[in-house]
């Protein structure tokens, strides 16, 4: 066989092996550069050396798939592969909404004792006919208060602002409850809306009020750490079902092996990112009690309870030793 023949026959075969692989993408509603496009690189990098030349993990951002809600309903409809979401799950399987339980978990350690508990499984089991799988609770962080007109020391100071939450009703009653005027907003709109003075501030974890620049448009941070939220990474039932059985077992187990990783990352980089902040914004810390006392009537309130049900948040408690 002649060299020009020999090379003939592998460039003949090359777009076919590139073909036979398959094909992965993952939506996020956040920007280049934020934890979470730091985590999806890593588990493309992580997936793709896991199972060299079967998958071609395909990251994309800022919701370049669509909206975060279509996406998620998309992956039930097998138009849409996965997605690393966080507030927006709670819409599908409300036992999520455990997070939103104001100061329930003291630390990441205890977010992940209770991801290996019975209550972590007994909310993945809430995904059950939701056309979707959850494959990891990755990291996302303690949130922040951000506003422009004033620190935010205790909950009286939250009276009269409007305060962008997630489109959860758990989210907004629990900022209506410590006085400030909720206004429910996708993500991608919390930019233009706090620059056009639409709202007066917002509530996310550090490394958001970065890497979307959130700072630009705010004077103040609240140290308020009133909710951990982990990001979901889901799977389209659809989409998991088109793998064969040994691909898909790896998909899921580089995501569930990746948690602990992206908890360690979180933990330094919160510490690494408010002090940065300290430039771009006025950091003050809150009184913690006088919102923990002001945040109690919301654990009998009907829109937690019935929606997480009772039992998951007894579980939630044994698992995190709360009596």
């Amino acid at each position: 066989m002649t060299r020009h023949l020999i090379l003939a026959t592998v460039a003949s075969i090359l777009p076919a092996i590139a073909s036979a692989q398959t094909v992965l993408q993952i939506n996020s509603s956040l920007p280049e550069g934020s934890f979470a496009h730091v985590f999806l690189q890593e588990y493309e990098q992580r997936l793709e050396a896991a199972a060299p030349g079967e998958i071609d993990v395909q990251v994309f951002m800022s919701n370049t798939l669509g909206k975060e809600e279509d996406v998620l309903q998309g992956l039930s409809l097998g138009t849409h592969h996965a997605s690393l979401s966080a507030s927006a799950v709670s819409q599908i399987n409300t036992r999520t909404a455990i997070f939103d339980l104001p100061y329930l978990f003291e630390d990441r350690a205890a977010v992940q004792t209770f991801a290996d508990s019975p209550a972590g499984e007994m909310l993945a089991d809430g995904f059950e006919g939701s056309g979707m799988v959850l494959a990891a609770m990755w990291d996302n962080g303690f949130r922040q208060i951000t506003n422009a007109v004033r620190p935010i020391v205790v909950p009286a100071d939250l009276e009269g602002l409007k305060i962008r939450t997630p489109t959860n009703k758990q989210r907004v009653e629990m900022f209506n409850t410590l006085g400030a005027n909720a206004t429910p907003l996708s993500f991608g709109e919390v930019y233009s809306a706090l620059d056009q003075g639409t709202i007066d501030g917002q509530e996310n974890p550090a490394n958001v009020v970065d890497t979307a620049k959130l700072f630009e448009v705010q004077d103040y941070m609240s140290l308020s750490n009133h909710v951990y939220l982990p990001t979901f990474l889901v799977f389209g039932e659809p989409y998991l079902a088109s793998l064969d059985e040994d691909l898909r077992e790896t998909v899921m187990t580089v995501a569930k092996d990746m948690a602990p990783w992206t908890f360690e990352w979180g933990e330094t980089t919160d510490t690494e990112t408010i002090a940065a902040l300290a430039d771009k914004l006025e950091i003050n810390e809150i009184d913690f009690a006088a919102f923990q006392a002001a945040a109690a009537p919301l654990y009998e309130s009907p829109t937690f309870v019935d929606v997480i049900g009772a039992d998951m948040i007894e579980a939630t408690k044994t698992a995190l030793g709360i009596e």
